[in-house]
């Protein structure tokens, strides 16, 4: 019997009763993809483990703390025998055989009659593996075909959704591996993507040859004008039919001027979605292995646009007030105006010694990090010839993170 191969089959186990003999790890792994089934699962065993014993006291599922019974098999549909006792589990393994219940074996394949095979699911698919008895393979393949799926590799374009309209996607801080699957998806399934000069650019080589890919950089220059013709093109593409994906950098709502496109498009009366990137004020300074808290240093982060200095009529920063702050200071598109706001932040009373890291290119091959203070940070800057982009943290949780250069 061990020449064939198994015949897959899909168990339909909703209210029917599945049992479960032995309340160790293996059926602590078994018993939560039952009950995602809608199985009615009885566990029997005299100890089991506390996830077990918390699904018992939950009535998730029903726990007989004591040793086999063979009368237990009777109207159970399907069987798993996972004891640390081969008798015990041959003993389960010959009451199913004759009553024609398949059982699975934890201890011995080859003298199952079932075996459980690797799972995943993805928007309604379920992929199950079976590796010739290799759990180790048939999981890797798994994983690897459900990646697939969720990055939109394995799907019919023709399953994609292509419903007009323009959906707002994060791309993260640059590294193609920090955005999300749900914004990957959203590129493969569009007509017209819309890129921002920090999008991730190697998610671009992916996109079909068919896709309008819309460079923002090559827009109007200004930032208003560029942002109203940003806004005519996702209106009028989606009214064309077309399914839009505006990609940014970072997160779309966070000095992205993403509900600016939003209130466009609703104005238009045009569907839009929204799918939110991994933030690089938080996101960059974590690579770069600098936190924005951290406990008896910082309780507070505060992200401030710097892209207009101390003292400019439309800014909308009382750069006092922040000086004041004992958290932490995360400075966006600040490398220009930076001096100027470091010398504000030290006349409104922040410690000229303040640790600065400035993180430029985070995420990306170039990433590096400068370690100054607000008092030498021109100077640094100036030395390190650093340019944008870069993100600067402001605070003592940089000397947490660097300890050795600021003595600390």
């Amino acid at each position: 019997m061990d020449d064939f191969p198994p015949y897959p089959s899909g168990l339909r186990l909703a209210g029917r009763r599945v049992l479960v003999v032995g309340g160790g790890h293996v059926s602590q792994r078994r018993v939560p993809g039952l009950l995602a089934c809608g199985a009615d699962v009885v566990v029997v065993s005299p100890k089991v483990t506390p996830a077990i014993e918390g699904l018992a006291g939950a009535g998730e599922i029903t726990w007989h703390a004591r040793g086999f019974d063979d009368a237990d098999l009777d109207d159970a549909w399907y069987v798993i025998a996972a004891t640390n006792d081969p008798w015990v589990n041959e003993q389960v393994s010959a009451g199913a055989e004759r009553r024609r219940t398949f059982c699975v074996r934890a201890d011995d394949a080859t003298a199952a009659t079932a075996w459980t095979p690797a799972v995943g699911r993805h928007e309604g698919v379920t992929v199950a593996v079976l590796g010739s008895r290799d759990p180790r393979r048939s999981a890797r393949l798994r994983d690897e075909i459900v990646e697939c799926l969720r990055e939109g590799k394995l799907a019919d374009h023709d399953d994609r959704d292509a419903t007009p309209g323009v959906v707002l996607v994060g791309g993260g801080p640059g590294h193609p591996d920090l955005m999300s699957i749900a914004g990957r998806k959203a590129l493969m399934a569009a007509d017209v993507v819309v890129a921002d000069r920090l999008a991730p650019r190697e998610l671009l080589g992916d996109l079909s040859s068919d896709v309008e890919l819309i460079d923002v950089a090559k827009l109007p220059r200004g930032r208003s004008a560029q942002q109203e013709e940003i806004n005519r093109v996702i209106v009028a593409r989606a009214q064309a039919g077309k399914r839009v994906v505006r990609f940014k950098g970072g997160d779309n709502f966070v000095f992205g001027r993403g509900f600016e496109e939003v209130q466009a498009c609703r104005e238009a009366g045009v569907p839009v979605t929204i799918i939110p990137g991994l933030t690089s004020p938080v996101a960059v300074p974590a690579v770069a292995g600098i936190p924005v808290t951290h406990r008896g240093v910082a309780h507070e982060f505060t992200v401030i646009s710097g892209h207009l200095p101390p003292g400019h009529p439309e800014s909308l920063t009382h750069w006092p007030s922040v000086a004041g702050l004992q958290g932490t200071l995360v400075l966006m598109m600040a490398v220009q105006n930076a001096p100027a706001i470091a010398a504000a932040l030290v006349d409104g009373g922040r410690p000229a010694d303040t640790p600065v890291a400035v993180v430029c290119d985070g995420t990306m091959a170039t990433q590096r990090t400068v370690l100054s203070t607000l008092g030498t940070l021109a100077a640094d800057l100036e030395r390190e010839a650093v340019k944008p982009p870069a993100i600067i943290v402001v605070g003592g949780v940089v000397a947490v993170a660097h300890p050795d250069h600021y003595g600390r």
